[in-house]
């Protein structure tokens, strides 16, 4: 007996249409998995949902469809409940509450590798953050702050305010965030921030002796000149924000070279060479995994809204964004 489900596709910049498609039967190494609630990328797939994305960028997920130069079926924070296995599965069973880096669609099916059981008490709608937690994670590898350390944050979407939480583990003894939204910085503050202040304040008179890292998740182009202004001597911006098609200016005159400093990227699917003897893909996802019954994480939810309305959800994190953190789409 065929399955069908509903599935949320960008048909072209800030347009979108729920469409039925007819779902495959599992095969011997597969599982099929009913959807419970998944989250909204407010970065990269807010870029992708306005058009922002290089059209001939190839995919980088196996479950994404189309391309992005419209049609396209995008997301990748999704947490369902296992209700069907293929005759070969061992790790999971029907019942099973997954995270999947899969797009919003009420069910799916794919193989059971691609699909990772959340610990034991942690709600479902806590599970989607696991993908941004793994980013903040391998961000905070990257930044690598020693003990004793000053960090700046610019952004408190929701990557940031996991970073912001994750910073406080390492021993910095000042946190600064940077957002331009004040509910973001009150819930900065709560979450780990020693200050959490409105973009334009001078960050050199406040720590004249500058901060040793900082981290530009703001999104916004001008941010990262503030980042680098910021920074002591041989201190390190780590670039989280993934710009797009936004064009970016930064004045590398004599204060970037005469203080040594340095422009570190981070991105998510790659980890620093240096780590890698040690750390794996693996091992950085169950950190990640096992950090979800940590840290703070219903405060981030802002709405929830049904599949039904998916087309609101993205017009209000993409006009409103100083109303929202994190928006998810809940599954009947």
């Amino acid at each position: 007996m065929s399955q069908t489900a509903r599935s949320v596709w960008f048909t072209a910049p800030r347009a979108l249409e729920l469409r039925d498609e007819e779902l495959p039967a599992p095969g011997d190494l597969d599982v099929r998995v009913e959807a419970i609630v998944s989250a909204i990328s407010h970065g990269t797939e807010m870029l992708v949902y306005r058009g922002q994305v290089p059209p001939d960028l190839e995919l980088d997920l196996p479950t994404l469809r189309g391309s992005f130069s419209f049609p396209i079926k995008y997301g990748y924070a999704n947490v369902g409940r296992v209700v069907e296995c293929g005759q070969a599965v061992e790790r999971l069973k029907p019942g099973d509450i997954v995270f999947a880096l899969h797009p919003h669609q009420s069910a799916y099916v794919l193989p059971e590798r691609l699909a990772l059981r959340l610990p034991d008490g942690v709600p479902p709608d806590e599970g989607v953050f696991l993908a941004n937690l793994e980013t903040a994670v391998n961000l905070v590898l990257d930044a690598a702050p020693r003990l004793g350390e000053r960090v700046v944050v610019f952004g408190q979407g929701v990557v940031g305010l996991l970073v912001t939480q994750l910073m406080r583990r390492t021993g910095a003894s000042l946190i600064v965030v940077v957002d331009p939204v004040a509910p973001r910085r009150e819930l900065a503050t709560r979450l780990g921030a020693d200050m959490a202040l409105e973009p334009g304040v001078p960050l050199r008179d406040l720590v004249p002796e500058g901060f040793d890292v900082a981290v530009e998740l703001s999104g916004n182009t001008a941010a990262l000149q503030h980042a680098v202004d910021s920074l002591a001597f041989g201190g390190t911006v780590v670039v989280a924000s993934w710009y797009g098609t936004k064009p970016v200016q930064l004045s590398l005159g004599g204060a970037f070279h005469r203080r040594r400093l340095r422009l570190v990227s981070s991105q998510v699917s790659t980890m620093d060479g240096a780590l890698t003897p040690r750390w794996t893909h693996a091992r950085r996802l169950a950190v990640a995994r096992d950090l979800l019954a940590e840290l703070e994480l219903e405060p981030l939810i802002t709405q929830r809204l049904p599949l039904e309305r998916a087309g609101e959800a993205y017009r209000l994190v993409d006009q409103h964004p100083e109303d929202t953190v994190q928006v998810v789409l809940t599954y009947d």
